[in-house]
């Protein structure tokens, strides 16, 4: 008797006879119920107690290990294919299970690397001693030493046709994430050799940038926030593994207060205020990027720290289907003006094809709140009314997105995740661009809160904020003294 696909059962087994007792209890039972469904609880029970009773008697009796162990080659001979999806499913519970067992010895700690290769979709194999794990892949490979124990020697990440340098990565998930950065890196189009030329317009662009930023600072001598909110190039954090080069441009006061520290470029969080990550993406077009630094000399050019950049050519770029691009560290509203503002400062659309536009200030609120629920989506409020309870005052602000701005038309913008340029001179141009909607942005997100009061609430002082254009907004009150309408 056949108890599954490719699973063979013998007929004095005890899977057999539970499968005819609970086949003669469906008919029966099916019988019963046709006629008047009178089989009570407790004879079923009584049912099951005297199968399970039968199947201990099996179980307790004795078999020669000859006859267990031909049963169970029998059954793996006559398994299945595993299809991918159960071949998918058994993976993850692997992983689930790797993720579970804690490290304790050298064999433990590679089996759980060797387990993120291939969750990373890499290769990975041991040096003869054992205490060397390589994670590979065409383009570049992963070295983890190790001592005699399991416990982390050193990590290096070594590029094709580069020296190892060491990486950072304290536990097993950042060391996932770095692992996930390097493939996210080379999801390039074209052979190995298109995208090592992808690869060194990258290093190229990451110099300059970096040579642009010192610059600044030498011109200017500004601190760490000055830097941040002034400088050409923000605050840069060099390429570290699979982490990219980011450009920190914007903090707002609430950023700044809620650190309650001095700010330092040491201790500065990657995830403070708004930042743009720089990488090299393919494209559909053909574009010239530089593979070559293009700063000549180490003095700016005036008090800004605007360096002197050398001309394209042939000599120092080369045509690829690629782009530079500045990858924004969380989807970012943007107006459809802004927008356009960006385009024609690097000459490349922001989009391929223009998404759907939405109100702006829509787009505002929904950013805004899904900050303050850290990440969980939530409905924007059709009425766009926010109350916000001080000390000594209770306020109500209505948003006004949809008043007219352009063309009898609301202020109408995009959620922007990407920013494409082909020179390191087009970045102070986008940053200023992304600052001034930052800035923005901030301004009415600050309005946004989640405070309940009654419509009736004694002393209700309400706002009106209402859009005049692009940039700028204006805010109506009932006066304190006057008790008439003022605008600012």
């Amino acid at each position: 008797m056949a108890a599954g696909p490719g699973v063979a059962v013998q007929s004095n087994s005890p899977a057999s006879e539970l499968t005819l007792s609970v086949s003669q209890a469906g008919f029966q039972s099916h019988a019963d119920r046709i006629k008047s469904e009178d089989v009570s609880e407790a004879e079923k029970q009584s049912r099951v107690n005297a199968l399970l009773e039968r199947l201990h008697a099996k179980h307790n009796a004795s078999r020669p290990w000859q006859e267990t162990s031909k049963v169970v080659r029998q059954a793996m001979e006559k398994r299945g294919v595993m299809n991918a999806a159960g071949h998918q499913l058994l993976l993850t519970c692997l992983e689930t299970l790797q993720k579970a067992l804690k490290v304790t010895s050298l064999s433990s700690m590679t089996d759980r690397l060797e387990s993120i290769a291939r969750q990373n979709m890499l290769g990975s194999h041991l040096s003869p001693s054992g205490t060397e794990c390589y994670i590979t892949s065409d383009m570049f490979y992963v070295e983890v030493q190790l001592d005699a124990t399991g416990q982390l020697v050193d990590v290096k990440v070594a590029h094709q046709g580069e020296n190892p340098t060491t990486s950072e990565g304290e536990n097993f998930e950042e060391f996932s994430k770095h692992l996930k950065g390097l493939v996210e890196l080379y999801k390039l189009p074209g052979d190995n050799k298109l995208k090592t030329k992808m690869y060194i317009a990258l290093q190229s662009l990451e110099l300059d940038l970096t040579k642009m930023m010192h610059m600044f600072r030498l011109a200017t001598n500004a601190t760490t926030v000055e830097t941040i909110l002034h400088g050409s190039v923000g605050l840069l954090t060099a390429r570290s593994g699979g982490h990219l080069v980011t450009l920190q441009c914007y903090v707002s006061p609430y950023d700044i207060f809620e650190e309650e520290l001095d700010l330092t470029d040491s201790n500065v969080p990657r995830s403070l205020g708004i930042s743009v990550s720089v990488t090299i993406e393919g494209t559909s077009a053909i574009h010239k990027l530089p593979i070559a630094p293009l700063i000549t000399g180490s003095h700016p050019v005036d008090n800004k720290g605007t360096p002197s950049f050398s001309n394209v050519s042939n000599s120092n770029s080369v045509e690829l289907p690629a782009c530079f691009f500045l990858k924004m560290n969380q989807p970012m509203p943007f107006s459809l003006s802004f927008i356009q503002k960006l385009g024609k400062a690097t000459s490349i659309p922001v989009f391929e094809s223009l998404p759907s536009l939405s109100p702006l200030y829509q787009l505002i609120v929904q950013s805004q709140l899904q900050l303050l629920e850290e990440g969980n989506a939530l409905s924007v409020p059709h009425s766009m009314h926010f109350n916000s309870v001080l000390p000594d005052q209770q306020h109500c602000y209505f948003l006004n997105g949809d008043a007219p701005v352009q063309d009898g038309h609301c202020l109408q913008g995009a959620l922007v995740t990407k920013i494409p340029f082909r020179h390191p001179a087009q970045v102070p141009l986008l940053l200023d661009i992304i600052r001034h909607q930052a800035a923005y942005n901030t301004l009415i997100g600050s309005c946004v809160k989640q405070t309940s009061l009654k419509e009736d609430t004694a002393g209700l002082l309400q706002f009106e904020v209402c859009p005049l254009t692009d940039s700028s907004f204006s805010v109506s009150f009932q006066h304190l003294l006057t008790n008439l309408w003022s605008v600012l």
